[in-house]
């Protein structure tokens, strides 16, 4: 692995929702994320955060961020901080965000392939469902995000297309009945996939990505006046070119295993 791959593990994660929020964590899981923590401690002088909101744009890489800066400008105008990240191997999606939301690695949790099993280890949505609170996915159909965590006591809108997921996720936000909601965008990585990751096409669907970073953000300052939240923009792994000017990932190199965070602390 790389000397210059960030030092805080998207693992961490988990860690620091429970943390924010006054929930018990699991043993053996990574630690809390020290720069989160540090800010919502100055933030909210000793309370706790009674609302999660994760949304998770695939594939959103550290060195894309770096070299297109100025497309991050609305992430940047509704976030505390940003932060390089680094993922986990293999850097593909079910592995990633299973260690995202279990805060452990993949040969503890199991996912060690591009495979999407409903995990059994302990996630997220288990210890916020253990300690009362209510949990919602909204993500994209045969996504990982909308199947390994399936089979807990939790509500899932598993949609078609990246807008319904979006328009959903605003909708719940307004409803205000969520102490967690989690939210999947897919289309960044699709199109590199297919077009690379600075292609015309894929850069328009990072500018969305942004852009619906930025719209939560309104929606949650409008709606949610009365909570505390804890807010993060996390993609699971990066991305590089390969032949014939498409995009790929999965590779312990600089390019997917550091990605780009942002997160706020929001206070009443």
């Amino acid at each position: 692995m790389s000397e210059l791959n960030s030092s805080i593990c998207i693992s961490s994660v988990l860690a620091t929702a429970l943390e924010l929020a006054d929930i018990e964590k699991p043993e053996g899981i990574e630690n809390a994320n020290p720069v989160v923590t540090a800010l919502a401690r100055k933030k909210l002088g000793g309370k706790k955060t009674d609302r999660t909101v994760i949304y998770n744009p695939d594939a959103v890489a550290l060195w894309v961020y770096q070299k297109y800066t100025e497309k991050f400008i609305p992430a940047h105008m509704c976030s505390d901080i940003s932060l390089p990240m680094l993922s986990v191997m293999p850097s593909v999606t079910p592995v990633c965000f299973a260690s995202m939301y279990t805060g452990v690695m993949p040969e503890v949790h199991g996912i060690r392939r591009y495979e999407k099993p409903v995990l059994r280890t302990a996630t997220v949505f288990d210890a916020f469902i253990n300690a009362g609170k209510k949990c919602a996915i909204v993500s994209t159909s045969n996504d990982s995000i909308s199947m390994i965590f399936l089979e807990r006591d939790m509500d899932y809108y598993i949609y078609d297309t990246v807008e319904e997921v979006n328009a959903k996720a605003l909708e719940i936000i307004e409803e205000d009945k969520y102490d967690l909601i989690v939210i999947y965008n897919g289309n960044y990585d699709g199109t590199m996939h297919r077009h690379g990751p600075e292609a015309e096409l894929s850069l328009a669907a990072l500018d969305g990505n942004i852009s619906f970073y930025s719209e939560l953000s309104e929606k949650i300052d409008s709606c949610w006046k009365d909570h505390n939240v804890f807010f993060g923009f996390c993609p699971d792994h990066g991305c590089h070119e390969i032949d014939e000017g498409c995009g790929s990932h999965g590779l312990d190199m600089e390019e997917d295993m550091n990605v780009i965070h942002f997160y706020s602390v929001k206070t009443l």
